[in-house]
């Protein structure tokens, strides 16, 4: 009777934990189904009823689809190139460095360690805001405005994490691994490609994620060091082909152009977040 009861209970605990969290699931759901919606209307509906349904006069079917990929003279796809290209370098470069510094931070134990890492800690507290000016004017004088530049720049911006991560795992990796494989031959870099890095992969994964949703999705650096005239990326020309004159905006074009830009980051995420959960346990728990 009494494990009857018990059944009973875990039975309508987990029905009420069910509930609770399609609700919270709806609510996290609810700014994209919102967008969605207003994709089909028109721009003087997104404004009076913002989450009414495109009904009547107010539906327009894919037109705001068509005029956001159209509008303006730089070309939409262009700048899906642009930032399929700045997002692909700089989790490449973010990856690479930052896993290669943080295995020789983990290693060697010297004060020029030991500061750089704590340098490296401090600088994800330091608001973006305190050097967007002089990075802007920096960027420039340097020629670093451009797609396969500015990844350079995010490499600088997401190394704190990156490598906080890394050396949280890297500490956890068994050094007599390292020593058999010098011992076989293998020199450093030898060692760090062939038995380092494979063994980062749950922190190479979660890191990856975090940065590639950071980087494709960021508005404020790019707008800051690109050349607008020749280079933009997706949310750059979101604002500036839905912008008119005296601050008018076409909502419903730029609603569709929003969740048109969204979609292959969500896809991504989807896939690959059961890895951010290991990886940040790996890089947090583990050494």
């Amino acid at each position: 009777m009494a494990k009857q009861t018990s059944l009973k209970q875990e039975k309508a605990r987990k029905t009420v934990m069910s509930v609770v969290l399609a609700f919270i699931c709806i609510i996290y759901m609810m700014p994209i189904l919102t967008i969605l919606i207003n994709t089909f209307k028109k721009a003087d509906a997104v404004k009076s009823n913002l989450f009414g349904l495109p009904v009547g006069d107010t539906f327009v079917g894919f037109d705001n689809y068509v005029t956001g990929m159209t509008a303006g003279s730089f070309p939409f796809w262009k700048a899906v190139l642009f930032n399929v290209i700045i997002t692909v370098m700089s989790a490449f470069l973010i990856l690479l460095f930052c896993s290669m510094a943080a295995w020789y931070v983990a290693r060697v134990n010297s004060l020029f360690c030991k500061i750089f890492y704590y340098l490296c800690v401090f600088s994800m507290v330091v608001p973006f805001q305190m050097v967007q000016f002089t990075l802007s004017k920096t960027a420039d004088t340097l020629k670093m405005n451009t797609p396969w530049t500015i990844p350079f720049i995010y490499l600088g911006f997401g190394a704190g994490l990156a490598i906080f991560m890394f050396v949280g795992f890297a500490k956890s990796i068994p050094i007599e691994i390292e020593e058999a494989a010098s011992i076989d031959g293998c020199g450093p870099l030898k060692t760090y490609f062939l038995v380092v890095f494979p063994m980062l992969k749950p922190t190479l994964i979660s890191v990856g994620i975090l940065e590639i949703m950071w980087v494709w999705n960021d508005y404020l650096l790019p707008s800051l060091v690109l050349d607008l005239a020749k280079y933009r990326n997706i949310p750059m020309h979101i604002q500036l082909t839905t912008t008119g004159s005296y601050g008018s905006m076409n909502l419903g074009a730029m609603m569709a152009m929003i969740f048109l830009s969204i979609i292959p980051i969500i896809i991504f995420y989807l896939i690959c977040q059961k890895y951010i959960i290991k990886g940040v346990a790996a890089g947090a728990v583990k050494g």
